[in-house]
């Protein structure tokens, strides 16, 4: 079915408003719940993993619309929740009767699907750690820039589902028909989801900058060696200008001056080298 379609089908046959379908159908959308007309909707995001090398981990919104026994699932982009929630639900032999309890399901699944790509960012962070002790290059830090804005980009989603669920778990006209043992394992889930997103986040953090004091300090030092090369090659040069003009000094019937003068020059320039290595300024 194509997407035109699609929209003709929920817009006109199941008549779903099509203001819902246009704000899940935006990138942006942050995380609610909303009724018009008798419908429902529930808009939380959820995390993908894509082929982009730059953003590799990001998060879409995911609606689910229902009235009556209507219930309508979209997402315009591909995810592998739904159909993980299906099998999980099958394999357990899990009966989805209520709507706002199949809500709390996808919120679980979301939330376990976090910490799923979490592991792989940390194993990314732990891989680019590794390169940059071995040689820091702007690639590697570069990488690491572009995993801290994946996790800003889950913590700020986490976030806007947790606000999500606790106005899900303190309706009042629903309150009495939830599972607790479900809403616990959400809870539980979604908040250690936020945990380690903000200790993952924390850690990056501190290693880009740890990272940006190390190459700091290998300039400073760079700059120190440049500094006392050239003083050092001020000695010879200031020796030969002086040398150089039209002023008696002495050496100019001298067989053997320009001789002296390169001697003087080189021992100079080795006192110069003895003391700046005295004061560890290479």
């Amino acid at each position: 079915m194509t997407n035109v379609r699609r929209k003709k089908y929920l817009l006109e046959e199941l008549q779903i408003p099509e203001a819902f379908y246009n704000d899940i159908e935006d990138i942006d959308e942050r995380p609610r719940i909303e009724t018009e007309d008798g419908w429902t909707l529930v808009i939380l995001r959820v995390p993908i993993k894509r082929e982009d090398i730059k953003l590799p981990f990001y998060t879409i919104p995911l609606g689910f619309i229902f009235k009556d026994d209507i219930k309508v699932t979209i997402s315009f982009y591909r995810t592998e929740i739904i159909c993980d929630l299906v099998r999980y639900s099958q394999k357990k032999h899990i009966q989805i009767n209520d709507n706002f309890c199949l809500v709390l399901r996808l919120l679980l699944s979301s939330s376990v699907w976090y910490l799923k790509y979490l592991k792989q960012i940390n194993q990314k962070i732990k891989l680019a750690e590794d390169n940059l002790e071995k040689s820091i290059k702007n690639e590697e830090l570069q990488g690491l820039l572009q995993i801290e804005k994946c996790l800003v980009f889950f913590i700020t989603s986490l976030k806007g589902n947790d606000v999500l669920f606790h106005r899900i778990k303190n309706l009042k006209i629903q309150t009495e028909n939830y599972d607790t043992d479900l809403v616990e394992d959400v809870e539980i889930e979604l908040s250690q989801a936020q945990d380690t997103a903000n200790i993952y986040s924390d850690i990056l953090t501190r290693m880009v900058d740890s990272y940006a004091s190390v190459i700091s300090n290998n300039m400073n030092n760079i700059m120190k060696q440049m500094t006392s090369i050239s003083i050092i090659l001020m000695i010879p040069t200031l020796i030969a200008s002086l040398y150089g003009m039209n002023v008696p000094n002495g050496l100019e019937e001298i067989k053997y001056g320009i001789w002296i003068l390169l001697s003087i020059s080189i021992v100079l320039s080795a006192i110069g080298v003895f003391l700046f290595k005295r004061r560890r300024w290479f």
